[in-house]
């Protein structure tokens, strides 16, 4: 076997591979004896036709695709493993033929999508935006709030009218131009007033509704709203009220303070706070990053495969799944109330994952460029960190660690050390305070 690996068009290399006929005889006796007993033929046991004989009845070519298969299997990854310093294949090869194919001239042509090349423009000197995200007392009360909230205890409202915050259980039947249109009728719905769960209108309507109480609602649909034969469209929403559940806040005490898992409120108060000032310095991490990479990224370019957006876009489907699911709401039946598939729906993640896949081949050329890499000490720390964190011993953890979980620190490394490269060397204007 001999190949040639030549540059194509947007992102894809080609690699042509010619087998002597020798390898070809042999493939083809491998793809005989892996797959004769498929076949029968009058006057032989199932399994035991001799190959000329079954070549006679079935044709010449009967076990070319699958000698094909075995050739490209057994070769394909070597290739790609020798290759490995020149390109970085990022999908599944288009294959075919070469022209005038026989048993003594087999060639298989691969077109392999590749990692592509990136070119970067300016990434030192450059003014990028800082963000730095506080935390007030105002927000720690908030947030001790909304965990009373969440934590409330449910009691069945009769003497009072349905205000923010109660749960109620309801009948609607929705019409435009006076029909019924799909998904807008349900019976004993349970809804959350002030959750913004339906459309803006609806939920202010059913504030002051009184039980059995029945009352049209007049709203309109947003002209962004993801069914097509509904945006913008005035709707009326007849409503029947049939429960109001409301809540009642445990008292912010000691004995709320111990069932949060603090022996007094001046505790619990300084676990939320560190927990906000934890959760705002991420935040403020995260969002620096992705100004930066996205200033640095505005004079980039790369032909980007095709295949790497798909992959993206498929992620974010996915991630969209979960969040659904948590929710309760099974993602195709979400599809079928917006009128809409899979393949249609992950069309609206193209532009992100363009911008996405592109950020990070931006990174990843950063790296190259700067020479920045991860030293062996700097990789023990962090395992150590990790077993740490699970009770465990450094060396015992890092024996039952995958291989990737290893890379995957190594490179988190080395992305921790170009963002602080890109701090330290560009001038950070910091954003309005908030």
């Amino acid at each position: 076997m001999k190949y040639e690996v030549k540059p194509a068009e947007k992102s894809t290399v080609k690699i042509t591979i010619t087998f002597t006929p020798e390898e070809w005889a042999e493939a083809n006796n491998k793809a005989y004896v892996q797959n004769r007993s498929k076949y029968a033929v009058n006057g032989f046991r199932k399994g035991k036709v001799p190959k000329h004989v079954l070549e006679m009845y079935y044709g010449k070519g009967l076990f070319y695709e699958e000698a094909l298969n075995l050739l490209y299997y057994d070769h394909y990854g070597k290739i790609l493993e020798a290759e490995k310093e020149h390109f970085t294949a990022v999908g599944d090869p288009a294959l075919s033929l070469g022209e005038n194919f026989s048993e003594e001239n087999v060639v298989l042509i691969a077109d392999v999508p590749v990692k592509p090349d990136v070119t970067v423009g300016n990434y030192k000197g450059i003014k990028i935006t800082k963000y730095e995200y506080t935390v007030t007392d105002a927000d720690i009360e908030k947030e001790i709030e909304n965990v009373r909230e969440r934590i409330a205890e449910s009691v069945e409202v009769t003497d009072r009218p349905a205000q923010m915050g109660d749960t109620v259980t309801i009948d609607f039947v929705g019409k435009t131009d006076g029909k019924e249109f799909d998904g807008g009728t349900a019976a004993g719905y349970d809804l959350v007033l002030g959750s913004h769960s339906f459309i803006p209108g609806f939920e202010e309507a059913v504030v002051g509704m009184n039980l059995n109480e029945v009352k049209d609602i007049d709203v309109t649909f947003p002209e962004d709203y993801q069914a097509e034969d509904l945006k913008g469209k005035a709707a009326v929403f007849t409503v029947t009220l049939h429960k109001i559940t409301g809540k009642i806040l445990p008292e912010l005490n000691e004995e709320f303070a111990k069932k949060m898992g603090s022996d007094s409120v001046e505790a619990y108060t300084a676990k939320v706070r560190e927990r906000l000032e934890k959760n705002a310095a991420s935040r403020s991490l995260n969002e620096t990053e992705n100004s930066i990479i996205t200033e640095i990224a505005k004079t980039a370019s790369a032909e980007i495969p095709e295949v790497m957006i798909d992959r993206q876009c498929d992620a974010s489907l996915q991630r969209m799944e979960y969040n659904l699911m948590y929710q309760g709401i099974k993602l195709d039946d979400y599809l079928s109330y917006i009128g809409s598939t899979r393949e249609e729906y992950k069309k609206n993640f193209e532009e992100d994952a363009k911008t996405a896949v592109l950020h990070q081949l931006v990174v990843e050329k950063l790296i190259e460029l700067e020479n920045i890499t991860a030293t062996q000490e700097e990789i023990d720390a962090k395992v150590a960190e990790q077993a740490a964190e699970v009770g465990k011993e450094p060396e015992a953890y890092k024996k039952s660690m995958d291989p990737r979980q290893l890379e995957y620190i190594e490179n988190d490394i080395k992305v921790t050390k170009l963002f602080e490269f890109l701090q330290a060397n560009n001038e950070m204007v910091p954003a309005e305070e908030k």
